[in-house]
């Protein structure tokens, strides 16, 4: 049965459907009926690893650059002198701030000769509620969110050696951006950190070269921003360019699209003289590594200097911009495209130097208004870049909201920031049709609901009298398209509203590509409307298990089937048309939940399974309202522990971790998992996860407590794991005998 105010892609005027509209699922079983299945599954098929844990209140301290002192909470880290960044070592505790993936393949890609767009992440210090890597509870934290407007994300401090942290990488990585950490030495204690490993033989420099190219290659992050804000003397000078190219070099061997760059400050002769520009008294260091960001104090007269300096290479200098205008620049704050405009009128990059101007001196309150007027102000220029891999999934979420939502059940209430968990973003912004209609689209970010984790894509629009349709472009893929692909898209529409809505794609390489499968909306037009799918291949039953039915929230899911050969998928929209023989001016709101575009083949490869869960760093504490309740046993207790497994992350988005707490009441070896529902606990994008003070029950006198892990896997093409196929572990604790 179709919902209110929803239709099929296509127009019903138009010949049958090529393909076949998937038929609504057998009736549903109850959802009581149904988990108590799955618990009597959970308990007949999987295995559980299980710990035995005598309470003890000895403290067991973690290391403090891997956790926060006061939660043990795992924490992103950076290194402040030469000594640290030689003694660096992977090490397991290490393992928390790896990215999930390189950066997604895009085009165009970074090598090729267009203009690109670089940001400059400098913001208080750095490491401020970005450094929890498994997430907080900050209210209004910063999050940036246009990135397929830019092609390089530094981030910045002033500390010795900045490594990004994995938050940042992996949303970046997500969009296809590459994502570089910073080599920074300062006044008069930079200048002699300079002087002990530049100043003598070539094995000085090399170590730490080597060690920057481990770090990057360990963490999964993509390069170094060099910059060097002190003077050199006349052998470090010299060993400079040696120490650029060695470290650029072993940096391309061990890190695929791996980059070097060197900002503006020392020149040739050692002295700390800013140019800003490209010129004869630098150019040594541009020729040694990948690229230059130049001082921000440049006039238009510097970049047409430049312009023979950099020869065939314009496109490796990145004309830095201050977001703030500090000194005498061109533009800034929200001028700033008077900079832009300038650099790409002489072909050059840019070096957007801290953004989040519009989140550091703006109201809090106004961040999402004030960032999306910042950033389309530059985006005319701006060149997007496509996203050209398969699986594509989104649900919109910025990786922060105000409640935690999966598939509209909503889990937990609260303020939460997980830079990791953000999804791919759109192209936000307005659109407005030509002529004097007055039809416009609008797209922004919304927090107010979502389908899926904080947030959902909003999006308003007005359809003219004279206009059958509007449409909005949200992503550029460029993707050889396998034979046969599968969509979805999750939507609803808000208030009374008869308008249609269809998701649309454009293909390239009309040439030689194939359609079928497919109803072409004009013959003129590359756009197209997928038919709905109805007959799913059995193994397809987990990903359309939704399909065509009203969901919980007033959400609905579509699903198609697109068949073609020989073809590139080029864009994703979506379109708003006025219902047949309405003449008005049609006002609408659409929520967007979720897309998805999944290679149908890798939805028949079997999903691996979670094993060899172990346990560490467990460590008790009583809770807080028993901490002084005399001499008796505790009346509850805090657990912290370390939870490691084993899974091939290249098949996943992303792991959720459940907790069942259990009772303490029972006897020793109290066994299985209870009628409770699992409890979320969060999110994590390595196999490790740390569990900060979870509430247990205390166990009484010759009795046992327990709680019980699970490990969910959230597979890339965007399903839901049954719970029988989690990762399992449970600890089973008691005091200790008096």
């Amino acid at each position: 049965m179709e919902a209110p105010g929803v239709t099929e892609p296509g127009v019903a005027t138009q010949p049958a459907a090529l393909l076949q509209e998937l038929p609504l699922p057998a009736p549903a079983i109850p959802e009581e009926q149904r988990e108590r299945r799955a618990r009597r599954r959970i308990e007949e098929e999987q295995e559980v690893a299980v710990f035995r844990e005598v309470v003890s209140f000895t403290p067991d301290p973690m290391p403090v650059r891997y956790y926060d002192k006061d939660t043990t909470s795992p924490i992103s880290f950076y290194l402040s002198s030469l000594e640290e960044l030689l003694a660096w070592t992977p090490d397991v505790e290490d393992g928390f701030n790896v990215a999930l993936a390189p950066p997604e393949g895009r085009q165009p890609p970074l090598s090729s000769r267009r203009p690109r767009t670089l940001l400059c992440h400098d913001m208080m210090g750095g490491y401020l509620d970005d450094k929890f890597i498994q997430g907080s509870a900050a209210q209004n934290p910063y999050s940036f969110y246009h990135w397929q407007y830019i092609d390089i994300f530094v981030y910045f401090s002033h500390h010795t050696v900045t490594i990004p942290p994995v938050g940042w990488t992996n949303a970046a990585h997500r969009h296809g951006v590459c994502v570089l950490g910073t080599f920074i030495t300062e006044w008069q204690e930079g200048g002699q950190l300079c002087e002990a490993f530049l100043a003598g033989d070539e094995r000085s420099y090399r170590a730490v070269a080597d060690q920057l190219v481990l770090i990057a290659q360990f963490f999964r992050f993509d390069g170094w921003l060099i910059n060097i804000e002190n003077s050199l003397s006349l052998a470090a000078v010299g060993n400079m360019p040696h120490f650029l190219r060695y470290l650029t070099t072993q940096l391309h061997q061990q890190v695929p699209g791996g980059l070097v760059l060197w900002y503006d400050s020392v020149v040739s002769s050692g002295q700390l003289k800013w140019q800003n520009e490209l010129n004869e008294h630098n150019r040594v260091f541009f020729d040694s590594c990948d690229g230059f960001f130049t001082n921000y104090n440049w006039q238009e007269a510097h970049l047409e200097r430049m312009q023979g300096q950099a020869g065939e290479r314009q496109a490796d200098v990145y004309v830095g911009v201050d977001v703030f205008a500090r000194g005498n620049v061109v533009g800034g704050r929200f001028e700033t495209n008077k900079s832009l405009e300038l650099i790409r009128k002489h072909g050059f990059s840019a070096a957007l130097f801290a953004p989040g101007w519009v989140y550091e001196c703006l109201e809090k309150t106004d961040f999402f208004q004030n960032q999306d007027k910042f950033w389309s102000l530059l985006a005319r220029h701006l060149p997007t870049h496509s996203i050209c891999a398969l699986p594509f999934v989104t649900s919109f979420c910025m990786g922060m909201g105000a409640r935690r939502v999966c598939y509209g059940q909503e889990e937990a209430v609260g303020p939460w920031y997980h830079p990791s968990a953000q999804e791919i973003q759109p192209l936000f912004g307005e659109h407005r049709l030509e002529g004097d209609g007055g039809g416009w689209v609008k797209t922004l970010s919304c927090l107010a609901d979502a389908w899926n984790g904080g947030s959902s894509l909003l999006i308003r629009g007005v359809i003219p009298p004279e206009v059958r349709e509007v449409a909005v472009r949200l992503f550029s893929l460029q993707v050889p398209v396998p034979p046969k692909v599968f969509l979805s898209m999750v939507y609803k529409l808000e208030g009374p509203s008869n308008v249609r809505v269809a998701l649309e794609l454009t293909t390239g390489d009309a040439g030689s590509c194939h359609i079928g499968g497919i109803w072409p909306l004009n013959e003129t037009s590359s756009r197209h409307s997928p038919r709905p799918l109805r007959v799913p291949p059995t193994k397809l039953a987990r990903w359309v298990g939704r399909c065509g039915q009203q969901l919980s929230g007033g959400w609905v899911q579509r699903c198609y089937e697109v068949n073609l050969r020989g073809c590139l998928l080029g864009d994703l929209l979506v379109s708003f048309s006025r219902p047949p023989g309405s003449q008005e001016e049609e006002n609408f709101v659409c929520r967007l939940g979720e897309i998805q575009v999944v290679d149908a083949k890798s939805l028949l490869a079997p999903l691996p399974q979670v094993q060899a869960i172990s346990l560490s760093h467990v460590r008790w504490r009583p809770a807080a309202s028993s901490a002084s309740s005399g001499d008796g046993p505790p009346a509850g207790l805090r657990l912290s522990c370390t939870l490691h497994w084993s899974f091939p992350l290249s098949h996943v988005r992303c792991f959720r971790l459940h907790c069942c707490p259990g009772t303490g009441g029972g006897p020793l070896g109290r066994g299985p998992l209870g009628p409770e529902k699992p409890k979320l606990l969060g999110l994590a994008f390595v196999n490790q996860y740390r569990i900060v003070d979870l509430a247990v029950a205390a166990p009484g006198p010759g009795q046992g407590g327990r709680v019980e892990f699970l490990v969910e896997p959230v597979p890339r093409e965007g399903f839901l794991v049954p719970q029988a196929e989690w990762g399992r572990a449970a600890v089973q604790y008691s005091l200790p005998s008096t």
